[in-house]
């Protein structure tokens, strides 16, 4: 039985980072009262979630059968600018992560599964050296983030999202790489070195 963290809904769930743009480390982190759990994930996991966040609420703006009050955009009372609650604690690296709408509580549904390592010993056809197929029965996750929220929580989710992965370093007009704090070495600049200034 999996350990579940469960946040229904939480006080504050939200993207963040630690370190300087070009090695920074990316979370999610869910807080309810002293329960706080916290999970590293990948820059582009995050600029994803959010997107499908976004697009998720956006979806259900048009559905006329929306009985829910869904804000277009973040409320201004639910802006979270703050940095991420510490000593942070890393519980898992995030590997799957699920999207969905509960339509009878009314909630965007998170859930965040842990990478799964599975080895898989295929057989080979000795007469033809080809694999056959297999179904994979991936381990049950040991932990997993649960985390149920409200609409505008989940707007507000979706905007911080966008800004943590903005935030990141400057895009070279030239090449479109990350342009480090001591420039970089742009292909099309014919070996001359960019800077951000």
């Amino acid at each position: 039985m999996p350990v579940i963290h469960r946040f229904d809904p939480p006080e504050r769930f939200v993207p963040g980072t630690v370190g300087e743009p070009g090695s920074r480390t990316f979370f999610l982190q869910a807080r309810a009262g002293a329960q706080v759990t916290s999970v590293a994930l990948e820059k582009q996991q995050v600029q994803i979630l959010g997107e499908r966040v976004a697009e998720l609420l956006d979806e259900l703006i048009q559905a006329e059968d929306s009985a829910t009050t869904i804000p277009a955009m973040t409320p201004v009372a639910l802006i979270d600018n703050e940095p991420l609650e510490q000593p942070l604690q890393e519980e898992f690296r995030a590997g799957t992560i699920t999207l969905s709408w509960d339509a009878g509580d009314e909630r965007v549904v998170i859930e965040v599964f842990p990478v799964a390592e599975v080895e898989v010993e295929l057989p080979v056809d000795a007469a033809e050296q080809e694999l056959i197929d297999l179904p994979i029965e991936e381990p049950e996750p040991e932990e997993v983030l649960l985390v149920r929220m409200p609409p505008a929580m989940a707007r507000s989710f979706a905007a911080r999202a966008e800004s943590v992965v903005a935030a990141g370093r400057a895009p070279c007009p030239f090449c479109g790489g990350p342009i480090d704090a001591d420039g970089h070495l742009c292909p099309r600049s014919n070996g001359y070195r960019r800077s951000q200034a």
